[in-house]
């Protein structure tokens, strides 16, 4: 099982390797990457900033000394969730979901939040076995072509 531990600005550019590589593959119909490539400079700038706000929980999966997923939780919303491709369907995925369940309980959230691409069926199939519910609320991505996010929720009773 990997070890999920306090992100670091030293793993930055692990995770956003992480990210882009599963990014490319499971939103390639949200952002075509021929006309809107993975925008790696204006993602490693958020990332850096994450981690360096002490309200937001950033965490990284490690295996073997690899960074090999990521959960990143505000308040009672999971901001970001992914694993590296070639441990996809391993079940680490449901362990750093696990995780971030377990660290949004312990302080005190009743309800937990996130958004999904309306076009990520992967992640959409992730939450919904395990538990998610799709609101009405969406929003629209900052990055082009502005894709409709859809809000989730999961009650933590």
């Amino acid at each position: 099982m990997a070890l999920v531990r306090a992100m670091t600005a030293d793993d930055v550019d692990d995770v956003l390797e992480v990210q882009r590589a599963g990014s490319v593959i499971t939103l390639a119909d949200v952002f075509p990457q021929d006309t809107h490539p993975f925008p790696a400079d204006a993602v490693r700038e958020r990332w850096v900033h994450e981690v360096e706000d002490p309200g937001v929980d950033c965490r990284v999966a490690e295996l073997d000394g690899r960074v090999v997923g990521f959960v990143v939780l505000c308040d009672d919303e999971v901001l970001h969730l992914g694993t590296a491709v070639d441990t996809w369907g391993s079940g680490l995925a449901g362990d750093v979901h696990d995780e971030a369940l377990a660290v949004l309980r312990e302080a005190g959230v009743a309800v937990a939040r996130l958004r999904v691409f309306e076009g990520n069926e992967r992640a959409r199939r992730f939450y919904r076995r395990s538990g998610w519910v799709p609101t009405d609320e969406t929003s629209r991505s900052p990055f082009a072509p502005y894709p409709v996010l859809r809000r989730w929720e999961l009650v933590l009773g």
